[in-house]
């Protein structure tokens, strides 16, 4: 695939990204801040130009198989049954097969496969363990599962940022990385620090 193409066929893929967000208005502009957070970890954790952009494009393109998922799970104004749980919980397999076939976004796939998982095991759809889990997939569970903690959702109100800290540090090491949810959290800190200083 020339570079031309590879770029115009990851914007295509992005738009896609963005239509399936516009399904829920709740998650408007999510996979975006998904993307921005997970690059400031992988820059923060020295990884390089290339490892970072493949990063950003799998945060990007992280919910990509919720296009299979219904409209009444993906914005029902109530916690989901153990059925459609179970629905939601096939779209991370669903969006690596979308890419899966693509030789350039095969590393890619497999970011997007493995961000459900645990660190402890727990996770989906595998039920891979530590460093098991390909680290990029570990960088975007917890920029993740803070933008969906700090956004509002049709069953609640957005956590408060404290909140949402609060909650990642009970997961270190059970649902995310440890190490990850330090630098996270450090990121975090930091902007707010930055911003009072202004």
């Amino acid at each position: 695939m020339n570079q031309q193409f590879k770029r115009e066929f990851v914007e295509a893929l992005t738009v896609l990204a963005k239509l399936i967000e516009m399904r829920d208005s709740y998650t408007a502009g999510h996979s975006e801040k998904v993307s921005m957070w997970s690059e400031i970890v992988a820059r923060k954790l020295g990884l390089s130009r290339e490892e970072q952009e493949k990063i950003k494009l799998a945060a990007r393109l992280h919910d990509i198989g919720k296009i299979s998922i219904p409209d009444g799970i993906l914005n029902k104004p109530a916690p989901l049954t153990e059925e459609e749980y179970a629905e939601i919980k096939k779209h991370a397999a669903l969006g690596a097969g979308i890419l899966s076939n693509i030789e350039s976004l095969k590393e890619v796939s497999k970011i997007i496969r493995h961000h459900h998982e645990w660190y402890n095991g727990e996770g989906y759809p595998d039920g891979l363990t530590g460093e098991e889990i390909p680290l990029g997939s570990r960088i975007i569970s917890v920029a993740d599962a803070y933008q969906a903690m700090t956004s509002d959702r049709p069953y609640r109100k957005a956590f408060s940022k404290e909140k949402a800290i609060a909650e990642l540090e009970r997961g270190a090491g059970s649902q995310f990385d440890p190490k990850i949810v330090r630098i996270f959290i450090g990121i975090l800190l930091g902007e707010r620090e930055n911003l009072g200083k202004d």
